[in-house]
């Protein structure tokens, strides 16, 4: 049986919920830290990634733990104000191009 951990946040202007599937802890990203990510996103889109299906649903956000670490974030809404966070980690070297500001 899956749990689902959910807490209501303020971010971005907007109310809305989010839900962690128990595998966004696996890389030990701490719940408060994932909130700060949501803050200081940076980086906010659809996953692009042309090779798999499940893409499809998934969004890459880019954002900062509480000691200023960027962090990858994958989730996927589950409705209009809902999203489910899967996974956490600290950014891999493949979207840090993605942290300097465009020209």
């Amino acid at each position: 049986m899956l749990l689902f951990f959910c807490k209501k946040v303020y971010t971005l202007g907007m109310d809305f919920v989010i839900e962690f599937n128990p595998a966004a802890f696996t890389h030990e990203i701490l719940e408060a830290d994932i909130y700060r990510a949501f803050d200081t996103a940076i980086y906010d889109s659809l996953l692009d990634e042309p090779d798999d299906d499940d893409a499809r649903d998934k969004y890459l956000l880019i954002g900062f733990d509480r000691n200023a670490n960027p962090l990858e974030i994958l989730y996927n809404y589950i409705s209009d104000h809902r999203v489910n966070v899967f996974h956490a980690m600290p950014c891999r070297n493949i979207y840090h191009y993605l942290l300097k500001p465009e020209e």
